[in-house]
């Protein structure tokens, strides 16, 4: 009989149509690129084990290991390695959920003993066996009925089963879309050693998750994050690509331990966090109060010369107002419970009117609407851009408040521009400008943009308001915004604001993290909602548009960024102290009080040592405040008018003339320098 020819299917693979026998797997398609390090595929556009065969059609790309969703896979590979070996050691285990996370990965657990030093290491060295016996990861399809039978013991996992991971967090790992898939861990003799249910893909063995993971730490948790819900214990891991890439990361947190702005706060004498008012309440000392002082000046003169309104509003308003915003249906839980104010009462107690509900304000625009609202506007003054250092209160939750980046009391640098549809798209590409020159003068320099947009896969609809056709508007405005920018531009599908579609600036920090801070919202909703319009040329009346629009975010959480950023050693014109003067020996104490009282006219924060520390420890001291300029002064200096420098860094400069010496730190000051080289001075000839 003649040998029958192979059926072979056209798929695209890197853009490139190509034929393959029917029946090929990802295995064997990359088995070349396994080699350097090919982990999973993409099938037109979603993540597929290799062991999968390839449908006909289909496009399909390569995922190495080191790249961002290889390192996803490998980190999800991770937990199901640690759930193994959470399992060898408490059998009777209860299974929650594991995800992977940014960096990381984590995975929690009901009924097992407290989490200690000890249980970590001996659960990470059952992890390396099991990494070095290189078991595979099998996925296979189950029923809900098998699912039931095969995870009876598990009844969390059983609960996820039946509600499709309602409510759940990061319940998409293992339920969802489509049907439900098992991943059992099976040896090389065929026994499976361990199984999850789980959506994957994975690693095609444990022995590609190799060296290059650890476990970090472990805290409590609940089930569905419900406080009333079952406790669990919550263990986190970080894997990288290799031993290398994880060391880097480890030095990496070191360096952001030694950058903690609430440590740096307190050796700074910055700001602190009394247990007396409350958590996620903050006081700036002396110090702290001056730098943020500066900042506010700066962002304060910036939007004047920019073109934006001042105004100024109280902190708490009657409910109604959030009620009109449509606010408080969606913030409640975040916002501070309501206080009854206004009730008046008889002699005899009775009630004769009604109490109200006060609300301390959450955000800033419902009250710059009224301001819009007060009287008649015209097309003549749009843009119309009002500005506000808002001071707000968010009833954040005690375990979540950290330092000055999640408060429970904040400053917002708040900005809302009034505009037609017409002008929105320009106006918002002017101001993203406006945000990035803002954090440039600050120092940071590495951006890109994050365009969210609403959810349109119906899951997380109903949180969105408006009109299919407003938001298509919107969207357009922020995307040709983002596109104008040159910035990168990445998308966040479902992460609007109930009321329209935002632009986030993401900013890189010196340590190469990420943070979010300006932000430009598209608001179609509050002008309809408050009634706002505007006298068009034409004599009608319309609806304006309205921007929300932050620079910094918060001022707070911007100092604690900036304070990480810098490691407390802040640019000069922005440093609490700009230069302390010490004195060789007591001696000179009237000297240099002579050019401390020059500086402070020249318009210098200037300190003078004059403690009883020996002059070696009053150098180091000033070197641990971080302070800019150092200058002493002995009998040399005394009897030359002159004053030494000493930068941070260590290096000194001598016998500079003091008027040399004013003029230098005034040209650093006004010149807003940021890089510390550009602190110190040539050797004076």
């Amino acid at each position: 009989m003649p040998s029958q020819i192979p059926q072979t299917i056209d798929v695209t693979i890197d853009g490139a149509t190509r034929a393959i026998e029917a029946g090929t797997t990802g295995t064997e398609l990359f088995a070349e690129e396994a080699r350097r390090g090919v982990v999973a595929m993409r099938v037109d556009g979603e993540p597929w084990d290799l062991a999968r065969e390839i449908p006909a059609g289909a496009a399909v790309e390569p995922i190495a290991l080191d790249s961002e969703d290889g390192l996803a896979i490998l980190r999800h590979s991770a937990t199901h390695v640690m759930a193994q070996a959470v399992q060898e050691i408490f059998p009777e285990v209860n299974l929650g959920i594991g995800p992977f996370i940014t960096d990381g990965f984590y995975y929690d657990f009901g009924g097992i003993d407290a989490v200690t030093p000890e249980l970590m290491r001996d659960i990470e060295k059952r992890m390396k066996r099991i990494v070095k016996e290189g078991q595979r990861f099998v996925r296979r399809d189950i029923s809900e009925e098998q699912g039931r039978v095969e995870l009876a013991d598990q009844p969390y996992k059983l609960e996820l089963i039946t509600t499709k991971g309602a409510g759940a967090e990061s319940a998409s790992v293992e339920v969802g879309a489509g049907g439900l898939t098992m991943y059992d861990n099976v040896r090389r003799d065929g026994s499976v050693a361990w199984k999850d249910l789980c959506r994957g893909p994975h690693l095609p063995t444990t022995k590609l998750i190799g060296n290059g993971f650890a476990l970090t730490k472990s805290s409590s948790a609940y089930w569905k994050g419900d406080q009333s819900g079952d406790s669990l214990q919550r263990i986190y891991g970080t894997a990288w690509a290799s031993k290398e890439d994880l060391v880097a990361y480890q030095e990496r947190i070191k360096e952001a331990e030694r950058r903690d702005h609430r440590k740096l706060g307190a050796e700074l004498d910055l700001f602190s966090f009394p247990e007396e008012i409350g958590p996620g309440l903050v006081v700036f000392h002396p110090k702290g109060a001056m730098l943020r002082h500066e900042i506010e000046s700066h962002v304060i003169e910036r939007h004047r010369q920019y073109g934006f309104d001042f105004v100024h509003t109280p902190e708490i308003s009657k409910g109604g107002l959030f009620h009109t915003s449509g606010h408080l249906p969606y913030y409640a839980d975040t916002m501070f419970p309501p206080m009854l104010a206004d009730e008046e009462r008889d002699a005899e107690g009775t009630i004769t009117k009604a109490g109200q509900e006060y609300y301390l304000k959450a955000m800033n625009c419902p009250m710059h609407n009224l301001v819009f609202r007060s009287r008649g506007r015209s097309y003549r003054e749009l843009p119309l851009r009002f500005f506000e250092m808002g001071h707000d209160y968010r009833y954040e939750k005690s375990g979540v408040v950290h330092g000055l980046t999640r408060m429970r009391g904040f400053t917002q640098d708040d900005s809302h521009t009034y505009c037609t549809t017409e002008q929105a798209s320009e106006e918002i590409k002017a101001q993203i400008a406006f945000f990035i020159s803002i954090l440039r003068d600050f120092g940071l320099t590495d951006f890109y943009l994050e365009l969210s947009t609403r959810d349109e896969d119906g899951a997380k609809k109903d949180k969105f308001i408006g009109s299919d056709e407003d938001w298509a508007t919107a969207t357009r405005a922020l995307a040709e915004a983002c596109e104008a920018s040159g910035l990168e531009v990445v998308p966040d599908p479902g992460g609007a604001a109930f009321y329209g579609p935002k632009v986030s600036v993401q900013v890189k920090d010196a340590i190469g993290r990420t943070w979010q801070m300006s932000t430009v919202q598209y608001d179609f909703n509050q002008p309809e909602r408050f009634d706002l319009e505007y006298t068009a040329a034409d004599g009608t009346h319309q609806r304006p548009i309205m921007l929300h629009s932050a620079k910094l975010g918060s001022v707070e959480r911007f100092i604690g960024v900036l304070t990480e950023h810098y490691a407390g050693a802040f640019p000069a014109w922005l440093s609490p102290v700009q230069a302390r003067l010490i004195p060789v020996a007591e001696a000179f104490d009237e000297y240099v009080d002579g050019v401390a009282a020059t500086l402070r006219a020249a318009g210098v924060r200037v300190e003078v040592d004059h403690s009883d520390d020996r002059f070696g420890k009053k150098i180091r001291n000033a070197a641990k405040d971080k302070i800019p300029f150092t200058l002493i002064a002995g009998g040399e200096d005394a009897e030359a008018g002159a004053v030494s420098f000493r930068f941070r860094g260590g290096d000194q400069v001598n016998g500079v003339p003091v008027d040399d010496a004013v003029a230098h730190i005034r040209r650093v000051i006004a010149e807003r320098l940021n890089d510390p080289a550009d602190e110190r001075l040539i050797a004076h000839e």
